[in-house]
């Protein structure tokens, strides 16, 4: 296992290390000690590495990741996963805002509560959160699916396109064109499956789907006045 300490090394090196392995994949495990909350840790890998990060990370944690699973063992700051492509992220305490913001693929995992716009302009990943998400989560959501175990803010999937929601507490309010809908065996089985990659342990039966009415897909004559 590759070890680095932030103390006495720069992100960029960290960062560059793990870019290298791209091209020659000779260390497939690292740890990082004493991020501190530095920002940009583990960003724009691709290669099937595994990272744990020691701590609490800044900004934009993992983003543009491929291949790699990454772990922070603490909570993240804004954008973490952002634009992901694939692999695994996951978070063992909390995320601060726009959480795998514009994420095509993979799968995110927010042990915690998850603030707010989780999932902003999703086209593909996949997130579970063990705890609560903020408000204006999954707005303008284009495709992949947002678990959430705990309760959802206010105006949740606002302009929402396909992706699929499913909220097992509370939901303080749901945005423009976002509304509940059945939840059949499909979506049990989908979300069974979703839960077991993310290791946590919850019924699917206890847990509300949401997704778009498909009412903005449409110009409507009688509704020019307000655009």
């Amino acid at each position: 296992m590759k070890t680095i300490d932030l103390d006495h090394q720069s992100v960029r090196e960290l960062n560059q290390g793990l870019h290298d392995q791209a091209s020659a994949c000779t260390e497939q495990e690292w740890l990082v000690l004493n991020p501190a909350g530095k920002h940009a840790i583990a960003c724009g890998l691709d290669a099937k590495l595994s990272v744990d990060i020691q701590g609490h990370a800044g900004y934009y944690c993992a983003g543009m990741n491929q291949q790699a699973s990454v772990t922070v063992h603490g909570n993240a700051g804004q954008g973490v996963a952002e634009n992901m492509m694939s692999g695994l992220v996951r978070v063992r305490g909390n995320a601060s805002q726009s959480a795998a913001a514009t994420a095509h693929g993979g799968l995110l995992v927010v042990e915690g509560d998850a603030a707010a716009r989780c999932g902003i302009s999703m086209k593909g990943v996949d997130i579970v959160v063990g705890g609560s998400v903020g408000h204006m989560s999954a707005f303008m959501a284009q495709a992949g699916r947002l678990v959430v175990c705990g309760d959802a803010g206010e105006t949740l999937g606002d302009s929402l396109y396909e992706a699929r929601i499913y909220v097992k507490g509370k939901v303080a309010s749901l945005g423009a064109d976002c509304i509940e809908k059945p939840m059949r065996d499909e979506h049990l089985a989908e979300l069974r499956e979703l839960l077991n990659r993310a290791g946590i342990d919850a019924n699917p039966s206890d847990f509300r789907r949401y997704g778009s009415a498909r009412e903005l897909y449409h110009f409507k004559v009688d509704n020019a006045a307000a655009y």
